[in-house]
């Protein structure tokens, strides 16, 4: 029987994917493509990034599960691995492509996700992970059921990210009360400021 926290888990992913994608559909072309404040990426470059980030994360899901928790630091290949080179690399490869473009490759890679999320037990989400750090957050060891509770709120998290370029929907009341989440006011101060690195 799977793990209650894994189902729980699956299910906000799911929810949060399903929110998210309503959202960018619910944009303009011209909203889709306005640059984000203090941020390399327009509105749409966030979903690219969502759309591809999971297959990284399967990875990294699958070294948890096999006790290999450290594997988050290197590349398939072994070499170090840097989230933001790979952030950057992919979002730059998606930039003419469609939004169903887009979120088609999201949901292949969502589905992926969630069968490596459904392969972890109880056992393995207590363990601790090694986070290789980004531009903003340094490297550190966080147990890896904190990991995946932020993890299924980065939907949410980079909605936030595409209203600073969107202030006229920055009241939306559906939206506020998705986005009114200790996680995504966390992310959001972490991520403030110039980079560190």
């Amino acid at each position: 029987m799977a793990s209650e926290t894994i189902e729980r888990l699956a299910q906000q992913f799911r929810t949060n994917r399903e929110r998210f994608e309503a959202f960018c559909r619910s944009l303009s072309d011209e909203e889709l493509e306005r640059p984000v404040p203090d941020s390399t990426y327009t509105v749409k470059d966030f979903a690219s990034h969502l759309a591809t980030l999971d297959t990284e994360l399967v990875r990294w899901f699958e070294a948890v599960r096999e006790g290999r928790s450290d594997e988050a630091t290197r590349s398939a290949d072994g070499s170090p691995f840097d989230v933001d080179t790979f952030n950057d690399a992919v979002v730059a490869e998606r930039r003419g492509w469609s939004l169903d473009q887009i979120f088609e490759e999201a949901a292949t890679n969502r589905e992926h996700l969630l069968t490596a999320l459904a392969g972890l037990d109880d056992d393995a989400i207590e363990r601790t992970m090694h986070f290789p750090g980004d531009n903003k957050r340094a490297p550190a060891d966080v147990p890896f059921k904190l990991f995946l509770f932020g993890l299924a709120r980065h939907d949410n998290i980079h909605a936030a990210d595409m209203l600073k370029a969107l202030p006229e929907r920055a009241d939306d009341p559906e939206l506020k009360a998705w986005l009114d989440d200790p996680a995504v006011k966390w992310y959001q101060d972490a991520m403030a400021g110039p980079p560190t690195r």
